[in-house]
This record gives structure tokens, C-alpha cells and sequence, in this order.
């Protein structure tokens, strides 16, 4: 005959001990002292701190028979002594299991406004999830909160939450729980109007005297209206002739996206691995890949011969079939799995890239590229793709005081 077995946490009686009021160290140390008298397990405890205000839950066992009573007095006893009000709620069991289907939702806004929050909250509800969790992950340069969901399945929920994301005008990035998300990863990044506020090629052509004439064709192509390659060389037909010194001017030109410096310092010091693919030159993203300590770089490369730019390029173009083959290489080369990929894009060509990743993210894309993208951040610092994967604003500035003092 087997042994009987103990009792299951759903079967035994336990109660939910809650204590509110102002915080002061020592309050989580003073209740489980308290609690310990009574012979009590601990099955789960929550502690959120707002505004100098305290919410601790615990969810113990019920003490042995006829204890109960004096527990309930002591531990009130000590909260009035500590100026903190208590309630005790007796039950059965542990909490509900969570439902099948896990995500997590971050929502960014600037500012977070309650009518969105709202909105947001009763759409996840709408898709039959349930809210088990909800905390912020940074208050600057953006309001970022993230809400741990069960019951419903990823994909549905991000296609209802996107709708209701653009109608609100606040970013929302949904993906799946799981062990995946804190896994060494994979960033690649488009370049032009990405990591950098510039179209390089713009840069060459200001140099050459026909910016506007590029300039043109460059947003036509973003925008999906022209092959890529057949843009690209005609682009750069315009730049032949040009000395080939005005690629250094071109990369002293080049300004950094607000906060892309934070978003790479803070990706390499997480052990994530960062690269670039761009449409534009390897004369600037060599560069780029230098001065940021990134781990892979691709661009095409414009051709100079006897000093001076043909109005050619060579090698393989990157273009946006070309984008996405090379996030799947960089992925090979990093040993990192496709899908715990992240791909940052602003423009058409980098479609197939953001599709190809566990993660694409629209940069304050053109529309096209926001409604099919997994996620859009329209928020004009980079680094705030770092709450999309649950990284917080603490982690972010821990990060940066470390490689400050490397």
C-alpha cells in the first residue's frame, strides 16, 4: 500500500495577510517575526512600494487549530504599533492557476494617460486574458509599464492591442513569457533614420550639390515606391566625381539617434550581442561599428578609384531580401536562435528584416512599416526599445555607471 499523501497547497486552509500603510525598513523582517510565533509556512508574498507607500501581501498556512484568533489580534497589535493598518482574509488553497497562454505587454507612452491605460487594459480582457501582474519599468525618458498576461495566446492579443494602440497614439509591444526572453540575444539595427538621424547618402550628395534630387528619390524608396537597387544606383550615379575625401567630412557629419549610445552600452553590458545592416556604406558603418563595439556590421560599399568616387558600388547590394538574409547570418555566426532575434527598422527595405525576427520593432517607421511590423516605438529615443524586452530603467543606469567605470 502506498503512503498516504500530504496535503496539497490547494486543499489546505490558509490566509492572506495584508499590510498597508507608509514604508519604513524593517516592515517585511517585523511581520514574518510575527508570523513565526504561529508555526505558519510561507505560499507566496507580493510587496509593491509607490510613492513611499507599502502593500505587502502574504499568503501563509493557517495556524494549528484554535491559534488562529491570536494570530489575527498579534499581528494587528503590530501593525497599529508600526502606524500601518492589517487585514487577514481566510481561504482555502493557493492562488488560481494562471491561464494557458502567457505574454508580456509593455505599453510606452509620453505621457501614459489613464484613458489609454484604460483602453489598453480592457481590450487585454476583451481577448478572454487576464491581468496577473503590473509594474513600471521606467518613468523617463518615457512612461513604461508592463503588464504580465495569461489566458489568451500571444498573436491574437498583439493583432487586438496593435488596433487599439494606434487609435490611442501610444506604443505597445507584445511577446511571449518564457525563459527565452532573458537568453543571450541577437539586436540588428537598420542605420539611416535608425541608429543615426541621417541618410548617409543625403550627406554624400549635400557634398555633391544635389541633395534635393536624392533626397527624393531616397523617400520614395522608404516608402515602398521604388526598387530598392534600381534607387540605389541611381542615387549614387549622382555622387561620381566626388573626391574621396569627402567620406571622412561625411562621417564627422553623421549624428547619433537620442539614445543609441544607451541602448548599445547597455545591450553589450546585458551580454547581448548588436549589429547594423544598412542600405548605405560600409565607409560610414566601419566606422560605426568601431566607435560603438559592434559585433557585426554590412552595408554596400561605394567604389573609389585614383581617388575619387566612380558613382558605382561593389560587391553585393543590401537590399531588403538582403537585409533579412543577413540577420539570419549574423543569428548563425552569434549562435542565437532566429526567434530570440530583435530587428530595428524604419523604412520598406527593412520589412522582411523585422519580419524575420522574434522581435521586429518599427522605428518611428513610415506607415507601411508600422502596421506590419510586430511593434512600432514613435518615441524619438532609441533606448526605449530596451523596456520592449523588460529591461528596466534601473537596469539601464546600472549598466551605464559599470561601463563608466570599466
Amino acid at each position: 500500500m502506498s503512503a498516504p499523501q500530504p496535503p496539497q497547497p490547494a486543499d489546505i486552509p490558509t490566509l492572506l495577510v495584508k499590510i498597508f500603510g507608509k514604508d519604513r525598513p524593517g516592515l517585511t523582517a517585523g511581520l514574518f517575526d510575527t508570523l513565526a510565533a504561529y508555526s505558519v509556512d510561507v505560499v507566496d508574498i507580493e510587496q509593491v512600494v509607490t510613492r513611499g507607500r507599502i502593500v505587502l501581501c502574504a499568503l501563509v498556512t493557517a495556524p494549528p487549530a484554535g491559534l488562529e484568533g491570536d494570530l489575527r489580534a498579534t499581528v494587528h497589535s503590530w501593525a497599529e504599533s508600526m502606524k500601518m493598518q492589517a487585514e487577514i482574509i481566510s481561504g482555502i488553497g493557493d492562488n488560481r492557476p494562471r491561464g494557458l497562454g502567457r505574454s508580456h505587454v509593455t505599453v510606452l507612452g509620453h505621457p501614459l494617460t489613464s484613458e489609454s491605460t484604460a483602453a489598453i487594459a480592457a481590450s487585454i480582457t476583451a481577448t478572454g486574458g487576464n491581468i496577473d501582474r503590473i509594474f513600471r519599468l521606467a518613468k523617463y525618458p518615457v512612461t513604461a509599464v508592463e503588464f504580465a498576461v495569461s489566458g489568451t495566446e500571444t498573436e491574437p492579443l498583439r493583432t487586438a492591442l496593435a488596433i487599439e494602440a494606434a487609435k490611442l497614439g501610444v506604443d505597445v509591444a507584445v511577446v511571449a513569457a518564457g525563459l527565452h526572453r532573458r537568453a543571450q540575444r541577437l539586436v540588428v539595427m537598420d542605420v539611416d533614420s535608425t541608429l543615426i538621424q541621417d541618410e548617409v547618402i543625403e550627406l554624400f550628395a549635400a557634398h555633391a550639390g544635389c541633395e534635393e534630387e536624392v533626397a527624393a528619390v531616397t523617400t520614395a524608396a522608404m516608402r515602398g515606391e521604388l526598387d530598392f537597387e534600381q534607387s540605389l544606383h541611381a542615387r549614387v550615379a549622382l555622387l561620381a566625381g566626388l573626391d574621396a575625401s569627402v567620406v571622412d567630412k561625411v562621417r564627422s557629419e553623421v549624428r547619433l539617434t537620442p539614445g543609441a549610445r544607451t541602448l548599445i552600452r547597455t545591450l553589450k553590458r546585458l551580454g547581448y550581442q548588436v549589429g547594423v545592416v544598412s542600405g548605405g556604406f560600409t565607409q560610414v558603418t566601419d566606422d560605426l561599428k568601431e566607435r560603438l563595439g559592434l559585433d557585426f556590421a554590412q552595408a554596400n560599399t561605394l567604389e573609389i578609384v585614383d581617388g575619387k568616387l566612380t558613382g558605382k558600388v561593389t560587391g553585393e547590394v543590401v537590399d531588403r531580401a538582403g537585409k533579412a538574409r543577413l540577420l539570419r547570418r549574423f543569428a548563425q555566426e552569434a549562435g542565437v536562435p532566429l526567434e530570440q532575434t530583435v530587428a530595428i527598422g524604419d523604412g520598406a527595405n527593412d520589412l522582411d528584416m523585422l519580419n524575420a525576427a522574434g522581435l521586429g520593432v518599427a522605428f518611428n517607421a513610415k506607415p507601411l512599416v508600422r502596421e506590419a511590423a510586430h511593434t512600432a516605438v514613435n518615441v524619438p529615443f532609441l533606448d526605449t526599445v530596451l523596456y520592449l524586452l523588460g529591461i528596466t530603467r534601473e537596469e539601464v543606469e546600472a549598466a551605464q555607471t559599470h561601463t563608466d567605470s570599466d
